[in-house]
C-alpha cells in the first residue's frame, strides 16, 4: 500500500537535486517495511538478464575476487540504520542495503576518501591508480555529485573562454586560480567563504546556467574528484582537466583523454593553446561532447543503476562469506 501510494502521489522531480525533496523522499522510504524490499530484490535477481555491461560495471566497482574475513569494525545493517547520522551518505547507502537481511555486516567509510582501506569497504571515492580493490564504490552523496543538465545552448553560440568557479582550499586549486584569474581566455575565480577573501581572484558565485554559456568548463579535483564533471559532461560544453587521480561511481578512471574530455597538463601550461585550438576546430570539439554525453547516458537508466548497485552489494556479502548465491 505504501509503495503504491508513493508511485501514485509522490512523483518527486530529482532532476532539480534539491536537498528538501531528497530528504523528504528518503524519510518516506523508511516507512516501507523491509520485507517488501527483500522480496523485490529476490524477484529482480531471478528475472533480470545480467548483460556483459552490467557485469563489467559490477566488477569495476567491486574488484574483490576472493573470499575475505570481516574485521572487528564491521557493523550489522541493523546497527548502521540505528546509529549512523541521517545524512546524504547514509540515505544513499541505505537505499540498497535495505534490500538485504539486517543481520549482515558491512564496513564503510563516508566522506572524501583518497586512500584505500585495509579491509573491503563501501565508499564514495578511491584512487584510480594502484591496488584499490578494497575500495568498493557506491553512488554516494549523489544529490551533490550526480547532477545532469538539459543544455539548451549550441556549442557554436557559446563564449570561446574557459570558465570555473569554486572553493580554493587545496594547494593545486590555489596555484591554478592565482595563475589564471586575470587571463583574457579565462573567466575563473574562487568563491571561498573563509580565509583571505581580500584577493583579486575572489569572485562572485556563478550559477550553473551561466557557466553553460561558455564552450569550455574546467573540472579540477578538490579533496577528491571534480564534483562538476558529471554535469559538464552532460552538457554541450567540453570538460577541460588534467588526468584525474580519483574516481567515483562515475568511473572517472575509464574516461579517455581527448575523447571524453580535453586533457590538460598538470601545471596547465597548455591551457591557452587548448582553448584556442578547440575554439576553431569545432567538429573535433563536438565529437568530444558527443562521446561525453554517451558516457553520461548510462547513469540515467534508474533500473539498471538499481540492479548494478544491488549486485555490487550482493557480491560483497558473497565474498565476505555471509551470503550464498544460488
Amino acid at each position: 500500500m505504501i509503495k503504491k501510494f508513493m508511485q501514485q502521489n509522490l512523483r518527486i522531480d530529482f532532476s532539480k537535486n534539491t536537498k528538501l525533496t531528497y530528504y523528504i523522499s528518503n524519510i518516506i522510504r523508511l516507512l516501507i517495511p523491509a520485507y517488501i524490499y527483500r522480496r523485490k530484490a529476490t524477484n529482480l535477481f531471478k528475472t533480470t538478464a545480467f548483460d556483459d555491461e552490467i557485469i563489467r560495471r559490477v566488477n569495476y566497482y567491486n574488484k574483490i575476487q576472493e573470499k575475505f574475513q570481516l574485521d572487528s569494525n564491521a557493523v550489522t545493517i541493523k546497527k548502521f540504520i540505528k546509529n549512523e547520522k541521517k545524512k546524504t551518505y547514509y540515505f544513499d547507502l541505505l537505499e540498497y542495503l535495505r534490500y538485504f537481511d539486517k543481520n549482515l555486516k558491512i564496513s564503510y567509510l563516508f566522506g572524501d576518501i583518497t586512500t584505500v582501506p585495509n579491509t573491503p569497504s563501501f565508499l564514495k571515492s578511491r584512487p584510480i591508480n594502484g591496488d584499490n580493490k578494497n575500495s568498493i564504490l557506491m553512488k554516494l552523496n549523489k544529490v551533490r555529485h550526480f547532477i545532469f543538465v538539459d543544455d539548451k545552448h549550441n556549442f557554436e553560440e557559446k563564449h570561446d573562454i574557459l570558465v570555473w568557479r569554486g572553493k580554493c582550499y587545496t594547494s593545486h586549486r590555489q596555484k591554478f586560480i592565482q595563475k589564471f584569474y586575470d587571463k583574457p581566455f579565462c573567466n575563473v575565480g574562487q568563491t571561498n567563504t573563509k580565509g583571505d577573501l581580500n584577493v583579486p581572484w575572489q569572485k562572485e558565485k556563478m550559477q550553473l546556467q551561466e557557466q553553460l554559456e561558455y564552450k569550455f568548463i574546467l573540472a579540477i579535483e578538490g579533496n577528491d574528484v571534480a564534483s562538476n564533471l558529471k554535469w559538464v559532461m552532460s552538457s554541450n560544453s567540453i570538460a577541460f582537466m588534467p588526468q584525474p587521480k580519483y574516481e567515483t561511481w562515475f568511473m572517472e578512471g575509464t574516461l579517455i583523454p581527448n575523447y571524453h574530455y580535453v586533457l590538460l597538463k598538470d601545471n596547465y601550461s597548455d591551457l591557452e593553446e587548448k582553448v584556442n585550438y578547440y575554439s576553431t576546430h569545432i567538429d573535433e570539439a563536438k565529437e568530444i561532447i558527443k562521446n561525453a554525453n554517451s558516457h553520461v547516458r548510462q547513469f540515467k537508466d534508474k533500473r539498471r543503476e538499481d540492479i548494478i548497485s544491488l549486485l555490487v552489494i550482493r557480491k560483497y556479502f558473497f565474498q565476505s562469506q555471509q551470503l550464498e548465491i544460488k
